[in-house]
């Protein structure tokens, strides 16, 4: 079981634990993208919404990443569900052109998509 990826401790790729490498650790476990995705575009969602956005996530698998973006300061639990915090809105914002330019890449090396 990975730990959380705390900033200062060693993580996937940093033995030091800088602040970046921590940030990729943990956008790179399966689901945390696209759950924080769902958060900023869709808006806020309870944990059966969010798991119907996903699609193919497990209850399991939607526990731990919501728990870890919670310790990271991405997400939030409200009354209402879950929400992207406003950390988690500015990475969003961060992400998105990554987005657009991925699918100019896509369709350089697959012209079929």
């Amino acid at each position: 079981m990975s730990k959380f990826p705390m900033p200062g401790t060693p993580v996937r790729g940093s033995k030091t634990g800088k602040p970046l490498m921590a940030i990729f650790d943990l956008l790179g476990r399966s689901w945390t993208i696209g759950i924080l995705w769902h958060l900023s575009d869709g808006g806020d969602a309870t944990f059966g919404e969010l798991q119907q956005r996903c699609e193919a996530i497990s209850p399991t698998v939607l526990t731990k990443r919501l728990s870890e973006l919670q310790q990271g300061g991405l997400v939030e639990r409200t009354d209402h569900g879950y929400t992207a915090t406003r950390l988690g809105r500015e990475l969003f914002e961060m992400l998105a052109p990554i987005g657009e330019w991925s699918r100019e890449w896509a369709s350089k090396i697959n012209p079929d998509l």
